[in-house]
């Protein structure tokens, strides 16, 4: 059978401004002290980023007591909870906090309401960092519901000040519908005051809605572990057209590309466009002869890096970045 003959690229794809700024935090920490560096969980979840940061002194570990005194530590753009905050300020650690900006506004929206006497539902998913990170800015009263099913099964202490805050990489479209649900059984919940899936997540998920309907088959670049990514195959499955999930080049199969003229490609807001290239050079070696990029948007939001990392004698210059 016929291999592809074109590829067609979304725009945008791969890295956010989240993601940019929490390498660069750790790649700065490591070069101004001097590996190595402590990161609590994986900065980001990419494999080729993780391993590419090890070589360079990050060691990943998800224990404090596995971070031995007087070493600095980094917190990963997922966030974390107020008591590994606590713990890791206690411990004496020179802290670099590199969770994401946006995720941050969701954390100080849940601790000013919860002032004002709310509780909240969050929606998410149970076990991934950033939902652990921003229920654990509370010690109660926030209830995780993962699906229109959760949300018949949540008991709140009170509905008069019932507040809803989500996961910011979920699919923009199944947050849609769990909210819709949250409304019908608490009709006075407040719902965020801007939607708290971020800007990028929305973005990438919108360019795989116009890039779906035009191809044969969607590739998406990113780890299993990377909720954003994961989404994205969501999207285009959603929409009717076959699509795979790559870690790097090596993962992809011949045979998904039999019979498939045109091949969509993107990648997850954690995945470097290293490996997207990569992915090109196989897809080529199969046959595509043709790259096209899709008309989207252009991303010029860049987020400010933790006091305490400008380099000695630093002119505003960028360090080696990993890209």
């Amino acid at each position: 059978m016929p291999g592809p003959k074109e590829i067609l690229l979304a725009e945008p794809r791969g890295f956010c401004a989240g993601v940019d700024r929490a390498i660069e935090i750790v790649e700065r920490a490591i070069a101004k002290f001097g590996r190595p560096i402590y990161v609590r969980h994986e900065i980001v979840h990419n494999t080729y980023v993780v391993n590419e940061l090890k070589d360079k002194g990050a060691i990943f570990i998800e224990d404090l007591d596995d971070v031995p005194a007087g070493a600095t530590l980094v917190f990963s753009a997922h966030g974390v909870s107020k008591a590994v905050q606590h713990e890791a300020e206690r411990r004496g650690f020179r802290i670099f906090d590199a969770t994401c900006p946006l995720v941050t506004k969701v954390h100080v929206e849940v601790a000013k309401l919860n002032r004002e006497g709310f509780e909240f539902i969050m929606i998410g998913h149970k076990g991934h960092p950033e939902v652990e990170g921003t229920m654990g800015q509370l010690n109660s009263g926030i209830h995780l519901v993962e699906d229109v099913e959760d949300v018949g099964r949540i008991q709140p202490t009170q509905t008069e000040k019932l507040a809803v805050v989500t996961q910011t990489t979920l699919s923009v479209d199944d947050t849609v519908g769990i909210l819709r649900a949250v409304k019908a059984r608490f009709p006075s919940v407040r719902e965020p005051k801007q939607q708290d899936i971020c800007y990028a997540t929305q973005n990438r998920q919108d360019a795989v809605k116009l890039l779906s309907p035009q191809v044969d088959l969607v590739i998406v670049v990113g780890s299993p572990t990377s909720s954003n990514s994961n989404r994205l195959r969501e999207v285009a499955i959603k929409l009717g057209t076959a699509s795979y999930m790559v870690d790097n080049a090596d993962e992809l199969q011949a045979e998904w590309f039999a019979g498939k003229t045109r091949v969509g490609l993107t990648a997850g807001a954690s995945a470097p466009e290293i490996l997207v290239q990569q992915v090109i050079d196989r897809i080529k070696a199969l046959g595509a002869i043709a790259i096209r990029k899709l008309d989207g948007i252009e991303e010029t939001i860049k987020f400010p890096l933790p006091k305490g990392l400008k380099m000695d004698g630093e002119t505003g210059a960028p360090i080696d970045h990993l890209r």
